[in-house]
């Protein structure tokens, strides 16, 4: 930028803008494009970017994140994220109540019918997933004595519908009587790393999609995606990850 815009954003004279930044660029805050005169961050400065960024654990940053949920819909809620063996949890809070519903730290849920494994099938861009999720699908083919194939063109709907509404839903596809709600949690470059999850008893979790409880649970997710350094508008969606699967 050039010297009269920074000033012009701060607020201050041209003069006292320009003291600020000659101090800033003796700290290495901030440098000056011989040519053009226009200031720029500095080499510093990018080492404080990345210190900072090193440091935003989603575990550790969560905390309040899932607290102030709970407390704002009154159901449990969780953290989860990729692990060896799949969707996992790594944090959770139970809201109490007359009908509880517990997760345990280290939970692995599955990846194609519960709302937190939809969730990272429709955002997550790990290559790792491709794998588990296949891995998952032709056990579960052997199973129920159908193929990947089938399992897949069911499943397709369900990852276009989490893309459009930006959440992933399932009423009693894991749990019978359980209905649960996850969206997808961003880093700074735009990866998936981890989904905020709650779950309730059918006919307490409203799982309409504009409801107040998806409309929470997106803002919960947002606020700690925000503190992970995201800042897209519009996070990119896995893209082909079921088509990529081996039939």
């Amino acid at each position: 930028m050039m010297l009269r815009d920074l000033a012009r954003n701060a607020g201050m004279p041209a003069a006292k803008a320009h003291r600020y930044l000659v101090s800033f660029m003796r700290m290495g805050l901030v440098e000056q494009d011989a040519n053009t005169g226009r200031y720029d961050l500095g080499s510093f400065s990018l080492e404080l970017g990345l210190a900072s960024l090193s440091r935003l654990d989603p575990v550790r940053l969560c905390a309040s994140v899932l607290e102030d949920l709970c407390e704002r819909i009154g159901e449990t809620v969780a953290l989860a994220m990729l692990g060896n063996h799949g969707a996992t949890i790594v944090r959770w809070v139970e809201a109490g109540g007359p009908i509880t519903v517990t997760l345990r730290t280290g939970t692995v849920l599955p990846l194609a019918n519960s709302a937190t494994g939809r969730a990272f099938v429709a955002y997550c861009r790990s290559p790792y997933l491709k794998k588990l999720l296949e891995k998952e699908l032709r056990t579960t083919a052997e199973t129920l004595g159908t193929t990947v194939t089938a399992l897949i063109q069911d499943l397709e709907p369900i990852i276009s519908e989490i893309r459009l509404h930006g959440i992933s839903r399932a009423s009693g596809s894991l749990t019978p009587g359980i209905n649960g709600f996850s969206a997808p949690v961003f880093d700074h470059t735009g990866n998936m790393v981890a989904a905020v999850t709650s779950l309730g008893s059918v006919g307490n979790f409203d799982t309409e999609w504009n409801s107040q409880l998806a409309v929470a649970i997106k803002e919960a997710a947002l606020t700690l995606s925000t503190r992970l350094g995201h800042n897209e508008i519009a996070p990119l969606p896995n893209p082909g990850i079921l088509s990529a699967i081996n039939r």
